[in-house]
């Protein structure tokens, strides 16, 4: 579910019309509902009801100062990648009890810049960043928190792109190899063991490699607390995905998801930690749009939107499929019409989609892309001189932008041109 509908033929956020938002801003931006944001947070929150547990947001799917924001205002703990999204996460009010750090590949800089700053735990993916973060607590004085991050080799059946939890994937230590590497890591100085962490993929769309993954861990569980290791902490990562196409069946609910870890995980008294991330933001969020040419092509017909795949990458990068939308509501049994829906960007790849039936369709006419507010506005760039778009946050009757867009001249007077390149005149 998300608040995003037609009130009288015209699509709102919340209770905002989309066509408000565009006069104000300009197109194409990005908008987000508060309210979907919260109640999707608030489901996977109930879902472990009855376990002790921590929702770590995962910033990497939508990194705005305001979502994370509203993230900590909610209690939400936050999953981070990389230095730079552990300051986001600071500055956006998380405490350092609060924060996981995650990623393969950790600098010295940013273990200590997390360990300086206050960190819940570091979720180690190899052997030679372990002795690494040893070395750097035991320099600075202090007791990093640690999880090993386990390879289950699970198939999570979503895009090869995707996938984290195979043997062939850059992620995490071999489960075969878990217990020799917790057995070097308590001999290790600076370091804490507190648990184990896992993470399989994204946008899954079943539950069974879930639950085959977590029936691993609980045996790893096991066995490293027969070895003495104090396993108190399961971090089971996210990746429960979100249906982007409305024809297609929904995937499983968060209650779903919050059973199948109590079935496997739920009795060995762990603080259980999850990491979702897609499935909070990603339909809490749209891109709109506006059409700035109806072309007509030898064979078939083109949609040319001010949007481009600088601007949203899945499609060019995944095959990714987003509905697409008018703003203003067609007229119930319309004539529907074949478009590729492109941006203007000079690629080929710069295509939304291919033969999409659409009702009729004007230039100036908006549309927007649903399901977008996940690894929509994160992975934008400015390919082309284009500006990074604004991200906008609806709060029932009222919206700001929360990140506007750089002009042109912010855009090239971040170069600077050597001194031997400079007119002499």
């Amino acid at each position: 579910m998300d608040h995003f509908l037609y009130q009288k033929g015209v699509l709102h956020a919340e209770d905002v019309p989309i066509p408000e938002i565009a006069a104000e801003v300009g197109t194409p931006f990005y908008v987000y509902s508060t309210a979907t944001l919260t109640r999707h947070y608030t489901l996977f929150d109930e879902a472990l009801s009855g376990l002790d547990h921590l929702v770590c947001y995962a910033m990497k799917a939508n990194s705005n100062q305001a979502v994370l924001a509203l993230m900590a205002r909610l209690g939400a703990g936050v999953d981070v990648v990389s230095g730079g999204e552990y300051r986001r996460a600071i500055a956006a009010g998380f405490p350092g009890e609060r924060i996981v750090f995650s990623g393969v590949g950790k600098t010295v800089e940013e273990m200590e810049t997390a360990l300086e700053g206050g960190v819940r735990q570091f979720n180690v993916e190899s052997e030679p960043e372990l002795r690494r973060l040893s070395d750097v607590a035991s320099r600075l004085g202090k007791t990093a928190p640690i999880t090993v991050r386990v390879n289950p080799d699970v198939d999570a059946r979503t895009h090869e792109k995707i996938s984290t939890g195979k043997s062939e994937n850059k992620f995490g230590i071999p489960i075969s190899r878990a217990r020799e590497v917790y057995a070097e890591a308590a001999g290790l100085p600076g370091l804490e063991v507190v648990g184990i962490d896992v993470h399989i993929g994204s946008q899954l769309t079943e539950l069974e490699p879930f639950e085959l993954a977590y029936a691993k861990v609980a045996d790893l569980t096991r066995a490293l607390r027969a070895e003495g290791h104090g396993i108190r902490r399961l971090d089971l990562g996210g990746g429960l995905g979100i249906p982007y196409e409305r024809s297609n069946a929904a995937p499983p609910l968060p209650t779903e998801y919050g059973e199948v870890i109590k079935r496997t995980v739920g009795d060995l008294g762990c603080e259980i930690e999850i990491e979702p991330g897609r499935l909070i933001a990603g339909n809490a969020g749209i891109l709109v749009s506006e059409v700035i040419y109806v072309k007509s092509g030898e064979g078939r017909d083109f949609l040319i939107l001010d949007a481009a795949m600088n601007d949203l990458i899945r499609p060019a990068m995944y095959g990714a499929w987003h509905d697409i939308v008018p703003v203003n509501e067609a007229t119930p049994g319309a004539e529907l019409q074949p478009f590729d829906i492109v941006g203007p960007v000079c690629e080929t790849g710069d295509t939304f989609t291919r033969n999409r039936p659409m009702p009729e369709l004007a230039a100036g006419d908006l549309v927007a892309f649903r399901s977008a507010g996940a690894y929509g506005a994160v992975m934008a760039s400015e390919y082309n001189t284009r500006p990074m778009i604004p991200e906008v946050l609806v709060n029932q009757h009222q919206f700001a932008v929360i990140r506007a867009r750089p002009t042109f001249d912010e855009i090239i007077n971040r170069d600077t041109i050597p001194h031997w390149l400079e007119d002499p005149a």
